[in-house]
């Protein structure tokens, strides 16, 4: 992901990439080289030579990294999710806060132009229905299913839903990992909105879908064709209008995070709402564990 994230940013006008970091020194210099900087096997050479930074490395050392550049006031996208657990993300948000720093979350999704057409026209859903699969990769199998790909529509169905979580149900298993691979999860909401959200990672074809009804329109999503699909009443009859929603999603979130930092402009998915979508997963996750360990 930071490859495609360097792309995006070594292609603006209003920001220049200074540097790329990893632990892999041929991979940093090959991607360094393609856009004419430095290379560094080690993030914290970066400190002091940028104003801002793109966090893509295994979520268990976003507090590390993403936590360094913070506190030496660099403005921070970080992929998500935000942390490991609720405790690392507070910490972040918090040296975000006490140096005045952008912290951007890459939930990249909210900048998917068929879901940005959705949101501003179901006013208040009733129901949500997201399905997400995708074949097993080795990016991403450092968590759970449900923080690899379901945190997608949890922080979907929290961007749509306008009420607060009452309730969590879930069940999933263990296919090809010794972690969670399938996840089914309910989440009730306290405007009687409810959201049925499924995620596998050892699925054959992706799948991206989503549903949404509310009193006077059903929408249907490909969120990966980017169509949409609007069925109402009218006149008695049955109306469907389908739409296309091209562009390039992880550019729009690189649009956000730059505005954000340049203009003040408002952060999509700042750190708190990283976090409100970390908590819900980690809930998920502790439900579908723990009926693992019930019924095996």
């Amino acid at each position: 992901m930071g490859r495609y994230h360097a792309q995006k940013l070594a292609a603006r006008s209003d920001c220049k990439l200074v540097a790329v970091a990893d632990v892999d020194r041929a991979r940093a210099e090959a991607l360094a080289g393609a856009h004419g900087c430095p290379a560094f096997t080690d993030y914290r050479a970066l400190l002091g030579v940028a104003d801002a930074a793109v966090i893509s490395v295994p979520t268990e050392r976003h507090r590390e990294v993403a936590g360094a550049c913070l506190d030496a006031g660099l403005h921070v996208l970080v992929e998500k999710p935000l942390a490991v657990d609720l405790d690392e993300s507070r910490d972040l948000i918090g040296l975000a806060r006490k140096n005045n720093v952008v912290l951007q979350v890459g939930h990249v999704e909210r900048y998917n132009a068929a879901f940005r057409a959705l949101a501003v026209r179901m006013h208040r859903p009733l129901f949500i229905e997201a399905e997400r699969l995708s074949g097993f990769k080795l990016r991403g199998a450092d968590v759970d299913v449900v923080l690899d790909l379901m945190i997608h529509d949890l922080d979907l169905a929290l961007a749509l839903a306008k009420g607060e979580v009452t309730g969590v149900s879930a069940c999933g298993f263990r296919v090809l990992t010794r972690d969670i691979d399938i996840a089914n999860a309910r989440i009730e909401f306290s405007d009687g909105c409810v959201a049925n959200l499924s995620a596998s990672r050892v699925s054959q074809a992706p799948v991206r879908k989503l549903r949404v009804f509310q009193a006077d329109v059903y929408v249907s999503a490909d969120l990966q064709a980017g169509k949409l699909r609007y069925v109402r009443q009218a006149g008695g009859a049955i109306e469907e209008i389908e739409e296309s929603h091209s562009g390039d999603a992880l550019a729009a979130q690189a649009d956000a995070f730059v505005s954000a930092v340049l203009k003040a402009a408002p952060i999509p998915v700042d750190g708190e709402g990283g976090r409100r979508a970390l908590e819900l997963a980690l809930e998920v996750g502790r439900l579908v564990r723990d009926r693992l360990k019930r019924f095996g």
